[in-house]
């Protein structure tokens, strides 16, 4: 390798020739692909959080578990066929992530406790200078409200140095779901209360539950994980009471083999002795939930699919809940137009009286209550309905956010500035929104790629699955830049913005757009960053055949020699077989 393919010190700088952001899944994949594939390992995995594993390091809430089966939630170049439980719990999902970075030996790559605030491309150069510090243990874990307080009590308590570094290639391994919203707008009394208040992405465990009244404000994901176990041991609040502002989909478990008790028992055993059987059942689990892509779509097709499905999940609905929730549980939207919720056990608990759903309006925090109504947020009061709308005065130790993630804001807090000192995300507000080329690149940005970026989740199939396509897609353009043949490669300004317009050109059609519902998916002007309006599949196969006429690449001389003599090949061997075919067709006249 040439000495810029190797760390060193350039100019009293540290230079790294491929620098990552991020060690959750999608760094975690490169790293030890740039060493499986390139066979390189002059690389470093930065991140600010104190432990491997992204967003399953930060989240330590009750009951944390993955909604994908166990056998499509796993690298296919590191398969785990030892899953204990169909839909694996955090701690599981983690303590894989760490067993695949010392497989690939990557974890002396990786430096925790580092943030990165900015990346500047040098023209000159063609490198990227990138801004880092060093933070104190566990601060990079905290929620950016509490960081910011950290920050004020005095830099050294967060902060032990600072850092400028180069490098070649610069990789965002930054997650959609990194920060946590922060707390709901336009409700007074946050500051008179007395009580304890944390965001369930950053779960308070030094709390005491015991005998405490606890208010849930959302009914995601998250929330339908952890709410039923607050009344149960070791926890056991008093009361639960949970806010919602529009009902979930509810999706009830399938029945994997073995059944969900002993699939711990016999699954390992039967997988990890005939892994060709883990591999096929894997690549059936794939097709299946490839299957649900038909609920996405908007032909007349796709409408019957999902009144279909729908009516199959009402039924569920209905039969695990009280009766007396039933007007508030049942969406007045598509399916599929928000993120749908595995329903493992949050139906079941709200039989329990210590629970209670509500969707009374949220309207003000008091020091040791919160007050509910008058109104209500679903169905609309336009509606009417018996479910009611009078104030309440709700008795509270405890206020729990699991009102979500901040997704529409991508690479967050990352400023990023490519060439002609052009700013990403000035550029992206001046295109309309986030967006990048097979949600990896962006023109003007070079030697730059996004892994799981913009338009790139479905809401149907494996992250992990998105996450590979983007690594190996972008490996096919890093490769020339580290064998020293290409200085550059950049995405081509017109074939951005033409992938952008198709992208939302399809999008108009689909259920995000047209499903009558309010989500995470799209911001308040209606431009959707988040999901990719066509198959896996598709996307798989984009990632492996890339169009390499769409990119700018600038060679090196090593590279312009290397092009010449595969021309020359080329034509001599096109040349040879053509005087072959005419003295063959010679010889038999």
């Amino acid at each position: 390798m040439p000495n810029s393919a190797t760390i060193s010190k350039q100019d009293g700088k540290t230079y790294i020739p491929v620098l990552i952001i991020g060690a959750g899944e999608s760094g975690i994949a490169m790293g030890c692909r740039l060493k499986q594939v390139l066979g390189f390992d002059q690389f470093r995995i930065l991140d600010r959080q104190s432990g491997i594993g992204g967003t399953w390091w930060i989240n330590t809430y009750p009951g944390v578990s993955c909604d994908i089966p166990a056998p499509f939630y796993s690298f296919s170049f590191a398969p785990n066929y030892a899953w204990t439980t169909y839909h694996p719990a955090g701690d599981e999902i983690l303590q894989y992530l760490h067993e695949v970075c010392e497989k690939f030996q990557i974890v002396d790559k990786i430096q925790l406790d580092t943030d990165v605030s900015a990346a500047r491309w040098l023209e000159e150069e063609e490198l990227w200078e990138v801004a880092t510090t060093q933070l104190t243990p566990g601060s990079g874990d905290l929620s950016p409200l509490d960081r910011k307080r950290k920050l004020e009590s005095g830099e050294q308590n967060t902060v032990v140095k600072r850092e400028i570094v180069r490098c070649k290639v610069l990789i965002s391994g930054v997650g959609g779901l990194v920060e946590p919203n922060s707390l709901p707008k336009g409700i007074p009394g946050w500051e008179t209360f007395e009580g304890r208040i944390f965001h369930s992405a950053r779960w308070d465990h030094n709390v005491d539950f015991t005998n405490k009244d606890v208010v849930v404000v959302g009914t995601g994901c998250s929330a339908a994980q952890f709410v039923p176990r607050l009344i149960k041991e070791p926890y056991n609040a008093k009361s639960v009471t949970q806010l919602m502002r529009t009902p979930p989909w509810l999706i009830p478990p399938p029945e994997p083999p073995f059944g969900r008790e002993r699939w711990g028992l016999w699954a390992p055993v039967v997988f990890t002795s005939m892994p060709a059987v883990g591999w096929l059942f894997r690549q059936l689990v794939a097709a299946a939930s490839e299957y649900d892509w038909r609920l996405f779509g908007g032909s007349d097709y796709n409408e019957r699919e999902r009144k279909k499905a729908q009516e199959r999940f009402l039924a569920h609905i209905y039969k695990t809940t009280p009766e007396k929730y039933h007007e508030i549980l049942t969406p007045n939207y598509s399916i599929g137009c928000k993120r749908r919720i595995l329903d493992t056990d949050w139906s079941a608990s709200l039989q329990d009286p210590r629970i209670e759903l509500t969707t009374l309006e949220f309207n003000s925090v008091q020091p040791r209550s919160v007050i509910l109504g008058p109104g209500k947020a679903y169905p609309p009061m336009s509606s009417g309905g018996a479910t009611p709308s009078h104030e309440i005065q709700v008795a509270t130790d405890i206020i729990v956010l699991a009102n979500g993630f901040n997704t529409t804001q991508w690479l967050h807090h990352l400023e990023v500035i490519g060439k002609n000192g052009v700013s990403l995300h000035n550029e992206w507000d001046r295109r309309g929104g986030p967006q990048a080329y097979n949600g990896t690149s962006m023109d003007g940005f070079p030697n730059f790629f996004i892994l799981f970026g913009p338009n790139t989740a479905t809401g149907h199939s494996s992250v992990i699955l998105a996450s590979e396509n983007m690594v190996n897609y972008s490996l096919k353009f890093i490769k020339p830049i580290l064998k020293g043949e290409v200085s550059q490669v950049e995405v081509k300004r017109e074939a951005e913005e033409e992938y952008t317009r198709d992208i939302h050109e399809k999008l108009k059609s689909t259920v995000w757009m047209n499903g009558s519902c309010t989500s995470w998916y799209k911001t308040e002007s209606g431009w959707n960053s988040t999901a990719y309006p066509y198959s896996q599949v598709r996307f798989v196969w984009r990632s492996m055949f890339p169009t390499y006429r769409d990119w700018n690449f600038k060679y090196t001389p090593k590279g312009y020699q290397k092009r010449r003599l595969r021309r020359t090949v080329t034509v001599g061997v096109t040349i040879a077989i053509v005087v072959g075919i005419y003295k063959a067709r010679l010889l038999a006249t």
